[in-house]
């Protein structure tokens, strides 16, 4: 009968156990040294080799010729044990064996001495789903156990053990194992089966294993059923994006193009590939390019290994930073949406539609629209510049052609109609005052953060602009409802907290309702890189 790749390659010795390093050596000296614990508690996620090393110290324990900590697995006690005729070792599920009867029975057995190895060992794997009173139930047992006993508890949930089982056991931490571990072990069990791995199919396959071994070799398993494994083997078999695949959604991402990348998120639902996950993935590829992005170190080691630093490198290019963090918002948004989402097909759509249109007003932050502007420039992109009815600017009219006929006078007027003059277009109001957009509103924005109501800092964001007008700062509310919020004596007293600390010094605060005043935009950073961009010649338009 089959079996599968890995219970066949499950280690049978402390030294095959990959990535446990430390858990392994110190079992092998306690061994050696004969100062074994009555009771080990082995902790971490799953797939890691805790249970394989509770079997493995089941049988060495026991065994008649231990090789340096290790058991031979060739006395009749490994082999016993091995097999499953040795009734002395015994292993109890948890899950289904969780109540006080059970543990009742246990704790009766352990009066018995072993009667064909040395030590009699209760392995209790998922011990974290044992009942309160199990639990209490175990207590006085597993404290002080028979010479005769050993207890090995295994857990993938520290936190829903009792303080009082933690502190009466020696507890082992097993950690994820790493990729370039996990791809190296496929490597060597696809040999062994005869199989045809490629690297790359086994990068992938660590990658997506997230620290489990066993969930790698299981992975392995399946797709290894159709013959020779690749990265498309791997990626049609688990249903999951392949590196070039992640790459070139993300192009789409950053050119723009909307029609592409639909197209290619429709061609991933029609394979059968969980769109939530093809996203989940996304997330994965934007922390790799950041790093590769924001760090002035070699981060090679720190990247996903089914990506190349080249690669990310090519993706990065005339990408800011705060693209990409805003990127990861996005997506990040639209996967918490998708989780309770009848139809993750739209939402991963919309989800595309968002990163599409993504642009520079997006961003929270002044700074992330000064970063995307130097992007551009660096690149020789033509920027677009738009004056918000806001500014003092005026539009340019068009260009005049010379040989067009000359505009309307009076005698151009249109005639009368029943004796009524035909409506003429109402004359607009004077301009009023112009004030000074102060610089650091959006900053006082972000630090009024936590410190005033959620409510009344949305309002005034979405309906209030700040500009100076003799050395204060005016709040100038758009509506009613931001002047009354941000009229309130302890929310006044934040901003005027706040705004002192980004001046550098005291500063006056007042809240005045909107009128005709005009604010003139005064960003010199910008206009700095307006006026680098035209000594180039690149194309600037205003809107």
């Amino acid at each position: 009968m089959y079996q599968a790749l890995y219970r066949k390659w499950r280690p049978q010795t402390f030294a095959d156990v990959i990535g446990q390093q430390h858990v392994t050596d110190t079992l092998r000296a306690q061994l050696q040294s004969g100062r074994l614990s009555h009771a080990y508690l082995f902790t971490g996620t799953r797939g890691t080799g805790k249970t394989t090393c509770a079997k493995i110290l089941a049988r060495a324990v026991n065994c008649e010729h231990p090789v340096n900590g290790d058991p031979c697995n060739e006395c009749a006690a490994c082999r016993g044990i091995l097999d499953g005729s040795v009734l002395d070792v015994t292993e109890i599920d948890a899950a289904s064996n969780n109540g006080v009867d059970n543990i009742r029975d246990l704790r009766d057995e352990t009066r018995y001495t072993p009667a064909q190895v040395k030590k009699r060992v209760f392995i209790i794997d998922e011990v974290h789903m044992l009942s309160i009173g199990a639990f209490n139930a175990l207590l006085k047992t597993l404290e002080e156990p028979p010479e005769h006993v050993l207890f090995i508890l295994a857990t993938t949930e520290l936190h829903k053990v009792p303080a009082t089982i933690l502190s009466r056991c020696q507890r082992f931490d097993f950690r994820r194992i790493g990729a370039e571990d996990i791809a190296r072990r496929l490597l060597d069990v696809a040999a062994g089966e005869g199989i045809e791995l490629t690297e790359g199919a086994a990068r992938l396959i660590a990658r997506l294993a997230d620290g489990a071994m066993r969930d790698a070799l299981s992975m392995l398993d399946r797709a290894a059923a159709a013959g020779a494994v690749d990265e498309e083997t791997v990626t049609a078999a688990l249903g999951v994006m392949g590196q070039d695949d992640g790459v070139h959604l993300a192009e789409h991402f950053k050119t723009g193009d909307l029609a592409a990348a639909v197209t290619l998120l429709e061609e991933y639902y029609s394979a059968g590939r969980d769109l939530a996950a093809v996203f989940d993935q996304m997330l994965g590829l934007i922390r790799d390019a950041l790093l590769v992005k924001t760090s002035r170190t070699d981060v090679s080691a720190l990247i996903s290994p089914a990506y190349t630093v080249k690669t990310l490198q090519g993706l990065c290019d005339g990408l800011a930073a705060s693209t990409l963090i805003a990127w990861s918002r996005i997506i990040g948004d639209s996967l918490d949406r998708m989780r309770s989402a009848a139809n993750r097909r739209v939402e991963a759509e919309l989800c595309a539609v968002r990163l599409c249109s993504l642009s520079a007003e997006n961003y929270d932050t002044l700074g992330g629209r000064v970063e995307a502007l130097e992007e551009k420039l660096k690149n020789g992109v033509p920027v677009q510049v738009v004056q918000t009815p806001q500014s003092g600017g005026m539009t340019p009219p068009p260009p005049r052609d010379e040989d067009a006929p000359p505009p309307p006078g009076d005698e151009d007027a249109p005639p009368l109609i029943d004796g009524e003059p035909a409506p003429q277009a109402k004359p607009g109001k004077p301009a009023g005052p112009t004030l000074t957009l102060w610089p650091q509103w959006a900053r006082l924005l972000d630090a009024l953060m936590g410190k005033i109501n959620v409510g009344a800092l949305t309002n005034i964001k979405l309906g209030a602009k700040g500009a100076l007008e003799d050395g204060a700062l005016v709040i100038l509310c758009e509506d009613r409802m931001a002047y009354i919020l941000a009229h309130k004596d302890e929310t006044l007293a934040v901003i005027r907290e706040q705004a002192a600390k980004l001046n550098g010094g005291p500063i006056k605060v007042r809240v005045r309702e909107a009128g005709d005043e005009i604010i003139q935009e005064n960003n010199a950073k910008v206009d700095e890189l307006i006026g680098h961009a035209q000594e180039l010649d690149i194309e600037i338009k205003t809107l």
